[in-house]
């Protein structure tokens, strides 16, 4: 069976770490998701995500980086500098950060089944995704679903 495939944006790792009261609930779904249903997933990361992971300091830096290592790592070609910039100059994705704009452009040119975020401001937002689509489409590109992990939780069929 061929496994979903599943780029991993740097929030995630960020959040399996995180200690931040406020953000609780989001923090122990993610290390449910990453736990318990990751393996449902062929997971990529690219070297966005390593150099946004290794910027500056912040607490269990490290770890965050060891929890996507071994992950397959998307090429950072010209053509997806190319569409990042396409995102920006149509008014999808902010200039800055530069990252998230770079983010898409990768989930879209190799054509994931999903982007996974914990940022709903550029990425996870439902309002993006109609013109999404329409730049995509005419981009000659794949929409991959833009999800949190909540998004991905499975659910049980009960009887009620």
């Amino acid at each position: 069976m061929i496994k979903p495939t599943i780029y991993i944006e740097t929030t995630i790792p960020s959040y399996y770490w995180d200690e931040r009261p406020a953000h609780s609930k989001e923090i122990v779904r993610t290390r449910e998701w990453w736990d318990q249903e990751r393996g449902r997933f062929e997971c990529f990361i690219s070297p966005i995500v390593l150099e946004e992971l290794q910027a500056g300091q912040y607490p269990h830096q490290t770890q965050c980086v060891s929890l996507v290592q071994d992950f397959r790592s998307l090429a950072l070609i010209p053509a997806i500098r190319d569409i990042a910039r396409v995102y920006q100059n149509r008014g999808l994705m902010p200039k800055n950060p530069a990252a998230d704009a770079l983010h898409l452009a990768l989930a879209s040119y190799y054509r994931m089944d999903y982007l996974l975020t914990w940022n709903c401001r550029h990425l996870a937002n439902a309002t993006k995704v109609r013109r999404l689509e329409s730049l995509n489409q005419g981009l000659g590109l794949s929409v991959p679903v833009l999800a949190t992990p909540y998004m991905l939780e499975i659910w049980e069929k009960t009887d009620e």
